[in-house]
């Protein structure tokens, strides 16, 4: 929807089945993913308009940078570390 708009997606990462904060719609966890663009306004609204109709969709926040980093965020690096420790000593 992004491309079709004139937008592209630069990357997508899928952070998993996270807790929520407070439940939205009697759910008390949901999936969350991240998705870096770059795209005019009309196609982000676009996207917006579309999530927001969907059903499986709860919620969407849309932040506008400057500049996108080019590492991977925080929530991923944090996981890569975790993974990167050794069995526990029990």
């Amino acid at each position: 929807m992004l491309t079709d708009n004139g937008g592209s997606v630069s990357e997508t990462e899928y952070w998993g089945l996270k807790t929520m904060a407070y439940k939205i719609n009697k759910n008390r966890k949901g999936h969350y993913a991240y998705m870096r663009s770059d795209a005019p306004s009309a196609a982000v609204q676009e996207m917006e308009r579309l999530m927001r109709l969907h059903k499986d969709v709860m919620r969407v926040l849309t932040v506008r940078v400057d500049d996108h980093e080019e590492d991977p965020s925080t929530v991923i690096q944090a996981k890569n570390a975790r993974d990167e420790r050794g069995p526990r000593r029990d």
